[in-house]
């Protein structure tokens, strides 16, 4: 059996620290679907840099479950590619959700946010469909 994984942007961690009822969140559904959960150090530095001191603890005992990826030189080189192509198209994209993209594509594993609107430009992203 093929070993289900997938990959989270921030939008989905920030729902599910929100929620009161946390366990009516889509993280929380995640780990019950999903063999492996993973995110990109820049979904890393995004949870963490808007923490406050009170909250990290939290987003430190989260982040022991999930994997993180690095964004690398071969997602670096893509990113730049897919900058090229966006605006031969007269398109464009926040650099962090950019570099969140390609390291799921780089991974070959599927993005799910609940910002699908930020990501539809990028050429073979497979995002999780609702």
């Amino acid at each position: 059996m093929a070993d289900k994984r997938l990959m989270l942007d921030s939008t989905i961690l920030i729902d599910y620290f929100r929620k009161t009822n946390k366990s009516n969140s889509r993280l929380v559904n995640h780990f019950k679907l999903y063999d492996r959960l993973y995110i990109s150090s820049v979904t890393e530095f995004e949870v963490i840099n808007g923490a406050s001191p009170d909250h990290t603890a939290f987003w430190d005992r989260m982040l022991e479950r999930i994997t993180i990826l690095e964004f690398d030189s071969k997602a670096a080189r893509m990113a730049a590619e897919i900058v090229k192509q966006l605006k031969h198209l007269r398109k464009s994209i926040d650099k962090p959700d950019l570099f969140i993209a390609v390291t799921a594509i780089v991974h070959q594993l599927t993005l799910d946010t609940s910002n699908k609107k930020h990501f539809v430009h990028i050429p073979n992203l497979d995002l999780l469909s609702d």
